[in-house]
């Protein structure tokens, strides 16, 4: 098993902050926070790359492991509610493997 956080900052602190254990069983990052119960990922398409409702911040210590969207992700990312940044990834297109135990993602503050 491996760990993996979920942090989605408030105003005055987070407003969501969750460790939960996932086998790294290359599943996606969204399918774990759907599991979890996560709700700050929404996940509408299922993990089918079409909707960005699964917008994750990856942190600058975790950049090069998760490493870079490209193609059809890099291109939906231009579709996220809250404004895409360097560090933003869509948390289907991230398959969980055990060099990603300590993974922690920021949420944004909203999908839609």
């Amino acid at each position: 098993m491996i760990t993996v956080r979920f942090v989605q900052p408030g105003p005055h602190g987070p407003v969501e902050d969750r460790e939960v254990e996932v086998e790294p069983d290359g599943r996606s990052l969204m399918k774990a926070a759907v599991d979890a119960g996560i709700d700050g990922i929404a996940a509408d398409c299922g993990g089918n790359l079409t909707c960005a409702t699964c917008h994750v911040f990856i942190p600058p210590e975790w950049q090069a492991k998760v490493g870079p969207a490209r193609g059809d992700e890099d291109t939906m990312l231009d579709y996220t509610a809250v404004e895409r940044r360097p560090n933003s990834r869509l948390s289907c297109q991230i398959r969980l493997t055990p060099d990603l135990d300590g993974l922690w993602v920021e949420l944004p503050e909203r999908q839609y």
